[in-house]
C-alpha cells in the first residue's frame, strides 16, 4: 500500500504539484502556497500539503533561508539589506533572518561582487571605473562604508594610484 493509495484525488494531485515545484529548487512555504493557489487549489487542500511537506521536510523556511543566502553569497552577492528584503518577499519570518544575517558581512561581500566585475571595466579609465563600481554595488544594496571599501581594496589589488 502506498502514500497515495488512500488520498482524495484532488489532495493527490496538490501534492503531485508541489513537490514538482520543489523539485526545481527549495522554496519557502508562502512561495508554495502561492503556487498551488495560482493552480487553483482549494485553500483547505493547499494547508493540508503544506503540513504534510513539513513534516516531511519539504519545505523548511530555516533551511530554505541559509541555503539561499549561500547561494547569494556565491553566485549573486548582495548587501545583508538586500538578502533580508528578499527572504521577507520570499516569506521567511524575521527571527529567521535576523538569525541567519547576524554575522553578515556587507564589506567582505562588496568586495566578493566588486572582484567579479573589475575585469569588464579595465578599458575605462579610473574615474568611470569608480563610479561603475559605486553605482553597481549601490544597486546590490551595499552602504557607503562598505562601497568604498571594496573599491578601495579592489583598486590596491590592481595596483591603481587612487592619489
Amino acid at each position: 500500500m502506498g502514500l497515495f493509495d488512500a488520498l482524495d484525488p484532488e489532495l493527490e494531485n496538490a501534492i503531485h504539484i508541489a513537490v514538482k515545484y520543489l523539485g526545481y529548487r527549495p522554496r519557502s512555504e508562502q512561495e508554495v502556497t502561492g503556487h498551488l493557489a495560482k493552480k487553483q487549489i482549494e485553500e483547505k487542500i493547499i494547508v493540508t500539503v503544506i503540513d504534510l511537506l513539513k513534516r516531511y521536510d519539504y519545505i523548511n523556511d530555516e533551511i530554505f533561508a541559509e541555503l539561499f543566502i549561500e547561494n547569494r553569497k556565491r553566485r549573486n552577492p548582495k548587501s545583508k539589506f538586500a538578502l533580508g528584503y528578499e527572504l521577507k518577499q520570499k516569506g521567511v519570518c524575521s527571527g529567521i533572518r535576523e538569525k541567519l544575517l547576524a554575522d553578515y558581512n556587507d564589506a567582505a561581500m562588496a568586495k566578493k561582487a566588486l572582484r567579479a566585475k573589475m575585469d569588464q571595466w579595465e578599458h575605462f579609465d579610473l574615474e568611470i571605473q569608480k563610479k561603475k563600481a559605486m553605482n553597481f554595488l549601490r544597486y546590490r544594496g551595499f552602504g557607503y562604508e562598505a562601497c568604498m571599501t571594496a573599491w578601495d581594496d579592489c583598486a590596491a589589488a590592481r595596483g591603481y594610484d587612487q592619489h
